[in-house]
């Protein structure tokens, strides 16, 4: 397993639009992927991801285990900067 951190940087939060496209992201690859808030939860499920309610400023990981692992938290990081959601801690 292996996790990055991020901080919230949308004023925002992380709200339906681009959380959708991160979730997509997410669904592109075979490892688990976690989302670690408030609570730990599939980050390939919008709903779960929607329901920690990650406002601007907060902290949080996110975990890869699987074949795959490397490029998903890659990926994620990416998507998150390019949706200007996130930086990398």
């Amino acid at each position: 397993m292996i996790e990055k951190t991020f901080k919230m940087t949308d004023p925002q939060g992380l709200h339906a639009r681009p959380a959708s496209t991160v979730v997509k992201v997410a669904k592109g690859f075979s490892s688990d992927l976690t989302l670690v808030a408030e609570d730990r939860v599939n980050l390939k499920n919008l709903m779960q991801v929607l329901s920690q309610g990650i406002q601007a400023g907060t902290t949080f990981k996110v975990e890869a285990s699987g074949a795959d692992e490397a490029e998903a938290l890659e990926a994620l990081a990416g998507a998150l900067s390019a949706e200007k959601l996130a930086e990398e801690l």
